[in-house]
């Protein structure tokens, strides 16, 4: 993923599922750490749901 495009999943995360600052953080740390997609790492943390997982991918399809 571009940096721009991940600097847009960044924004999307906050604006359109209201993610708070802390969870992403979480969420990047690791992602880096494990070397795992973030949006995966944000559900198996349980920082998302199932249906906010999926609109990420949807999101992420058409970015």
């Amino acid at each position: 993923m571009s940096p721009n495009t991940y600097s847009k999943l960044i924004q999307f995360l906050r604006e359109e599922l209201l993610l708070p600052d802390s969870s992403i953080a979480v969420a990047q740390r690791h992602s880096e750490k494990n070397q795992g997609p973030l949006p995966m790492v944000l559900w198996q943390y349980g920082l998302v749901t199932l249906d906010q997982l999926n609109r990420i991918y949807d999101w992420m399809e058409s970015a």
